[in-house]
């Protein structure tokens, strides 16, 4: 699929991967871009869209965007958001479910905040579907991105919460893939391992993930562009991480040992 003249939703603009892509996907010409976050933020985001209103943040020249504060995880939310946009750019053609959040937790930790994972990480993309895709389907085509992680293909050590719920992400983007797929719709969920991003600055669980290098969040939305116009279901930025998945599914008892290992030694303090 290709950018130009389409109009994009992305969740979790204001900042971090979506703000990279924003102005990424300014330079492809879109018809018009919608950014979302949450209120709090609202400030970066109607600064963002003057931005690329103006210049194209960079890009050249200018395009079209509109702000819309948003909670993902709240429905009603999700869908004024897709009505705003299709009252300003008359239909969405891709949705980039892009919104998350990172905690340190396990199976101790409070309901609330595997709520909030959940809602966050797995229902916002499903109430991003159920308010797209009847006119995506309607008009034979359109695009459903969303970010996980790879520890969605993995895990991660430091967060249970974290690790279950990008799981479940991928899960129900396999799942919208396999049942939409002949109808014209697309789907990518966005897999890197450690970017250049508040989410992990200071988070001393994050060794892991940086061990393959961190990434800019400019390289991770020239690798997302790339992986829309081959339509790949996995967009992975880290290449190793295709790598470590195969090994994991062609040995599971071994790769658990492996990981059990890797547990205790960082549970030890060594690197």
């Amino acid at each position: 699929m290709k950018l130009t003249d389409r109009c994009i939703v992305i969740t979790g603009a204001a900042s971090g991967i979506g703000r990279a892509l924003a102005v990424r996907f300014a330079a492809e010409r879109p018809r018009g871009l919608v950014l979302a976050d949450v209120a709090s933020r609202r400030d970066a985001l109607d600064a963002l869209a003057a931005e690329l209103a103006r210049d194209g943040a960079g890009a050249g020249a200018a395009v079209p965007a509109l702000a819309v504060p948003c909670d993902v995880g709240d429905e009603a939310q999700v869908r004024a958001l897709v009505a705003a946009a299709d009252a300003r750019f008359g239909h969405v053609d891709a949705f980039f479910s892009n919104a998350g959040l990172i905690r340190d937790g396990d199976e101790t930790t409070p309901d609330a905040d595997w709520q909030l994972n959940w809602q966050v990480h797995v229902m916002a993309h499903l109430y991003a579907a159920r308010a797209v895709l009847p006119g995506m389907r309607a008009r034979g085509e359109g695009y459903l991105l969303s970010t996980a992680s790879a520890a969605g293909l993995l895990t991660s050590l430091p967060s249970a919460t974290y690790a279950v719920s990008k799981h479940a992400a991928i899960a129900l983007a396999e799942w919208l893939s396999v049942k939409y797929g002949a109808q014209g719709i697309r789907v990518s969920v966005l897999c890197p391992q450690a970017v250049d991003t508040p989410m992990i600055s200071g988070r001393a669980g994050s060794s892991a993930a940086r061990a393959d290098g961190v990434m800019s969040v400019e390289d991770v939305a020239d690798c997302v562009v790339a992986g829309i116009e081959r339509e790949e279901f996995l967009i992975l930025p880290h290449p190793q991480v295709i790598e470590y998945f195969q090994r994991k599914a062609g040995g599971y008892d071994r790769w658990l040992a492996g990981m059990r290992k890797f547990a205790a030694r960082l549970a030890g303090g060594k690197p």
